[in-house]
């Protein structure tokens, strides 16, 4: 039997706060605004995640597909996008380009270009010298497609774009991986530390950032797809929750009433080094980060650490980039 260097492999994400998670060292501040969570990440050089120095907010919801909801994340998006562009000092004077990456024949890699489809572009009317209305600023978009399909390497594609219109920002938006089930299509992450496109996927490509376009670059990002190796580990942390969940209620006399399940993690119950070892032996035993190595040890090897997806992907991801052209649109545009 031959030996498998798993050292090329590993555990995606391009989540920050995926990685940052319980992480009392790092800089970050957490609040709630009208049920969606906000955390702001600034990331210092030379970090131990081997990731780019930069700022990193992340918006964690419930749900986009109920109207009500999908309208509350649009308005608290709307507005910790335009806090985080004070970052940079942008002003509505500025020349934007909006560039919507990913392959519009995937669904759960569509975001990019369906955002572009709502974007609202004046431009064409500034090089033409019409005269702009006072709410509109010069905003162009465009969405590459992926390499795979224009045998043109994107970041090489968008860097000729913007060398030809000379924006003052660009503005990335893009699919991601997480490595937590509860935040795939439940989540946005904004950034002005570049992207990789495709390196959620294991497909990293030539970067997109200040550093290459020689201007400020800020990606927004929905994780809309993760791996198997997130899904068992995290299926064998929930049947040690539902465990200590139902052990704790089975002393209550209350339980004899309840006859429907209920959700478990909405309920404040710890679980014990005990009851994960009565449960699952020595695999209960490990820690989070040694129980999902284990996993992806597991999976990969065999071709089986899959990308996966939520079923309702198609209309989720149509609602998300719905979400994000709002956001965009009533940020660099006043109306």
């Amino acid at each position: 039997m031959h030996n498998i260097d798993l050292k090329k492999y590993e555990i995606r994400t391009d989540m920050m706060v995926d990685l940052v998670e319980d992480k009392i060292e790092i800089k970050s501040s957490n609040y709630v605004k009208n049920g969606v969570k906000v955390s702001f990440i600034k990331l210092d050089e030379n970090n131990s995640f081997g990731k780019k120095k930069g700022n990193y907010l992340t918006l964690e919801f419930d749900d986009v597909t109920d109207a009500d909801a999908k309208d509350t994340v649009s308005e608290v998006f709307k507005e910790e996008l335009k806090r985080f562009l004070k970052v940079i000092n942008y002003d509505k004077s500025m020349k934007t380009c909006v560039i919507g990456l990913g392959n519009m024949n995937s669904t759960p890699d569509s975001l990019g270009p369906l955002v572009c489809n709502d974007i609202i572009v004046t431009n064409h009317f500034n090089n033409l010298g019409i005269s702009l209305d006072d709410k509109l600023s010069i905003v162009s978009c465009f969405s590459p497609g992926v390499t795979g399909s224009t045998g043109i390497e994107t970041s090489d594609y968008v860097k000729g774009v913007v060398n030809m219109v000379k924006p003052d920002i660009v503005l990335v938006v893009d699919a991601l991986s997480s490595s937590s089930v509860s935040r795939v299509n439940k989540s946005i992450q904004i950034t002005d530390s570049g992207i990789s496109p495709g390196s959620g996927i294991g497909n990293k490509r030539k970067e997109i950032s200040k550093e290459e376009l020689g201007i400020p670059v800020i990606v927004i990002g929905v994780p809309t797809v993760t791996s198997a190796t997130t899904i068992v580990s995290d299926t064998i942390n929930y049947m040690i929750k539902n465990y200590s969940y139902n052990k704790k209620l089975s002393s209550k006399k209350v339980s004899k009433f309840i006859t429907k399940p209920v959700n478990y993690l909405k309920d404040d119950v710890d679980t014990t080094n005990v009851d994960k070892t009565t449960l699952l032996g020595l695999v209960g035993s490990l820690n989070e980060d040694e129980l999902k190595n284990l996993v992806y040890e597991v999976l990969t090897p065999i071709g089986y650490n899959l990308m996966v997806t939520p079923k309702e992907v198609d209309f989720v991801v149509e609602n998300l980039s719905k979400v994000i052209s709002y956001g965009i649109n009533h940020t660099l545009h006043n109306i």
